[in-house]
């Protein structure tokens, strides 16, 4: 077992540097190979976009998390992540399809978004049980001892690598100009966000809503659901349009 030293602070201070990381790295994706793309997509969105966006991500992020814990051994109001998420997808679709809107927008967010959870989750690790984010008891060797001397999956850690995994197959996609980077890369997130937390969500002490599923299960389910979807519908676009899709910017080439 290993113990970790834990402080409330961390939290913030690590959330801090998340969503600095996660800025940075927007200014250096668009400058490298997201700027063509962003500035076609705005050129469709309109203004509205970002309300709409943060009208769905902030009552999505407080909605799941506090329907999850309040239902714990001492009920409160909380925040999540892929709340958040799925919160804003809702409130973009709508807005896309009240515009007319289609194909994915959602492509700048995709390193930003997995960076913050690469960085993010340490701070949920580090702020110890009170974050309400630890593991399930286990009696493996890396089991972590996050101060109740009690040995735990450290679901921060797998969460944290899973992403640096798939961040780092998305910017070898980018380097390539591989479409599905460039044009379904937050589909791909979605896909692989939703399932690799649906996973983890079994290492967890969560209160089951549906049989042994809890209220993340079905947010990070329906997320893979999402992405697969419109993964497959961005693929049968790219067929009615001759197979050929032209990705923005100088150096581009007919895939």
């Amino acid at each position: 077992m290993i113990h970790v030293p834990t402080a409330a602070w961390a939290h913030t201070l690590f959330d801090i540097a998340a969503w600095g990381a996660g800025f940075g790295l927007s200014l250096v994706l668009h400058r490298w190979r997201l700027g063509a793309l962003v500035s076609e997509v705005a050129g469709k969105v309109g203004g509205g976009y970002f309300a709409a966006l943060a009208a769905g991500a902030v009552p999505g992020a407080w909605l799941a998390g506090s329907l999850n814990s309040v239902r714990g051994a001492e009920p409160a109001l909380s925040h999540s992540v892929v709340g958040a998420l799925a919160g804003a997808i809702v409130g973009v679709e709508v807005y896309k399809a009240v515009r007319g809107v289609r194909g994915s927008t959602g492509g700048v967010f995709v390193g930003p978004f997995a960076l913050g959870v690469v960085i993010g989750r340490f701070g949920c690790l580090f702020a110890g049980t009170i974050d309400g984010t630890f593991g399930a008891p286990t009696g493996l060797p890396w089991g972590v001892d996050l101060g109740d001397g009690i040995g735990r999956h450290p679901v921060q850690v797998y969460e944290s690598l899973a992403m640096t995994a798939f961040l780092a197959l998305y910017l070898e996609g980018l380097a390539r100009r591989r479409a599905w980077a460039m044009r379904r890369g937050f589909y791909a997130l979605c896909m692989a966000y939703g399932v690799t937390r649906f996973a983890w969500e079994f290492l967890k002490p969560y209160p089951p809503v549906l049989g042994p599923f809890n209220v993340f299960h079905i947010l990070s389910g329906g997320l893979a659901v999402y992405g697969w979807f419109f993964w497959r519908r961005s693929l049968a676009d790219e067929r009615a349009q001759g197979g050929a899709v032209r990705l923005p910017g100088p150096d581009h080439q007919p895939l």
